[in-house]
C-alpha cells in the first residue's frame, strides 16, 4: 500500500496556585542557510553541537557517494513545514539548485545522525515496493475474471472482515473494473495501482480499505512446498508461478494470505501516488516505516547491503523521506524502498530483501 504508522509522545503539565517562573525556551534551531554564491559553508558543521548521541553525517557509509543535490531536493518536498523547523530552510536552499558539494555543507552544517537499532542489535530488513501499471477490463472474461472491488456498505476503518478466500467466493455485482488474478493479488500487496482499460483510458486504482486480516508472505510458503527456490523467490519469480498456474492452484496459494485490499478509483495524473503522509512519493527517495517509531517527514539514511535473492543489487544507501507505512512494515529498523513506477521498477523492487541499518537524520541544535 501505497502505504504504503508515530512515535507516541507523552505530555506531562503540572499547576499550582503558587507555580515557579517557567523556564526560559529552550534555544531555537538555527538553519545553516546556503551562501547566496561563492564556496560552500564553512565552518558551519564544526560551529555548531552534535546531539547527544550522534555523528556527523559525513562519517555514515556511502555518505561521500551520495547525490547530496538530489537529497535536498527530495527532502524540500517531503518535509512539512509545521512539524519540521528545517523544512522552510531546506526548501529554500533547493530552490537554488545548488551543486552537489554545496548542499553536502549545507547538510553537514544542519544535521546529524542517531542510528536507530533493532532490541538485540541484528541487522533490520529492506524490502521494496513499487506502484504497478496493468492492464483491466470493464467486463469479465475468461482472463481478466478477478474484480476490483470497492469497500463493503458501512465499513468502517477497524472493522475485521472474511478472509480473502471467503471475499473471493462471494459474487461481486459492484466491480469497479476486472484484472488478471495475479495482477490484482500484487496491486493488493503494493497498495495501490494504474489500471488502463481496452479503449487506452487510465485510472489509478488507490486503497480505501483492508478487510482487518493479518498480511502474510507467500514466497517462504512457496518454497516450503518445493514451488519455488528458496533464493528464488522474487516477486517476478512469483507472478510468473501464479501465471503459469492461474485457477484454482493459484488461488490456494494466493489464499495462504488472507488480507484483501479495497480500492476507489481516481483519475491518473501522470505523476506517483501519495504515501500515508499525504505526500507523493520520490522513486528511489521515499520509504515505508512503522508509525510507531518513526514520524512521518522524517529524513532517514539507509545503508543495505548483501541482498540474497536471485538478481538482486548489491545494496542500496542514501538519504530518504519516511513518508509511507504498510501492514508488514513493523519494528524500528524496518523499511520499503519506493522504487517508483511500472514494469523496471517492479521487477528490481521484488529483489530487494536486504539486511539493513538506519539512521534518524536530526537537526543540530
Amino acid at each position: 500500500m501505497i502505504r504504503r504508522l508515530l512515535p507516541l509522545l507523552g505530555l506531562l503539565a503540572a499547576a499550582c496556585a503558587t507555580a515557579p517562573p517557567a523556564p526560559s525556551p529552550p534555544p531555537v534551531e538555527r538553519p545553516v542557510p546556503l551562501p547566496p554564491t561563492g564556496p560552500a559553508v564553512e565552518p558551519g558543521p564544526a560551529s555548531r553541537p552534535l546531539p547527544a548521541g550522534s555523528v556527523p553525517l559525513s562519517v555514515l557509509p556511502g555518505w561521500a557517494r551520495e547525490d547530496h543535490a538530489a537529497a535536498l531536493q527530495a527532502y524540500g518536498a517531503g518535509c512539512r513545514p509545521a512539524a519540521d523547523p528545517m523544512c522552510e530552510s531546506a526548501r529554500a536552499a533547493a530552490a537554488q539548485n545548488p551543486s552537489r558539494e554545496r548542499a553536502r555543507d549545507w547538510f553537514e552544517a544542519n544535521f546529524a545522525a542517531v542510528e536507530a537499532r533493532t532490541p538485540d542489535g541484528s541487522p533490520g530488513r529492506l524490502t521494496s515496493y513499487f506502484a504497478p501499471e496493468y492492464p483491466a477490463r470493464r467486463f469479465p472474461d475468461a482472463e481478466f475474471s478477478a474484480p476490483v472491488l470497492p469497500p463493503p456498505p458501512g465499513w468502517r476503518r477497524g472493522d475485521v472482515g472474511p478472509t480473502r478466500a471467503e471475499i473471493e467466493a462471494l459474487p461481486a455485482p459492484h466491480a469497479l473494473a476486472f484484472m488478471r488474478a495475479e495482477d490484482l493479488f500484487f496491486m493488493q500487496i503494493q497498495g495501490s495501482g494504474y489500471l488502463t482499460f481496452e479503449d487506452g483510458t487510465r485510472a489509478r486504482a488507490a486503497y480505501a480499505a483492508d478487510n482487518g486480516q493479518r498480511f502474510v508472505g507467500i514466497a517462504t510458503p512457496m518454497a516450503e512446498r518445493g514451488l519455488l527456490p528458496r533464493d528464488g523467490t522474487s516477486g517476478e519469480a512469483i507472478r510468473g508461478w501464479l501465471a503459469a498456474n492461474r485457477g484454482d492452484r493459484a488461488a490456494e496459494v494466493m489464499a495462504l494470505n488472507p488480507r484483501y485490499i479495497f480500492f476507489r478509483m481516481d483519475p491518473d495524473d501522470g505523476g506517483h501516488p501519495a504515501g500515508a503522509a499525504g505526500v507523493p512519493l520520490t522513486a528511489r527517495r521515499s520509504i515505508a516505516v512503522d508509525p510507531a517509531y518513526w514520524t512521518y517527514g522524517t529524513p532517514v539514511w539507509i545503508e543495505a547491503d548483501a541482498g540474497n535473492l536471485v538478481g538482486a543489487r548489491s545494496g542500496y544507501s542514501g538519504l530518504v523521506m519516511a513518508l509511507d507505512t504498510g501492514s508488514a512494515i513493523r519494528g524500528p529498523v524496518r523499511a520499503d524502498f519506493y522504487m517508483g513506477r511500472g514494469d523496471a521498477a517492479g521487477d528490481e523492487a521484488g529483489t530487494v530483501r536486504h539486511p539493513l541499518r538506519m539512521w534518524r537524520v536530526v537537526p543540530r541544535p
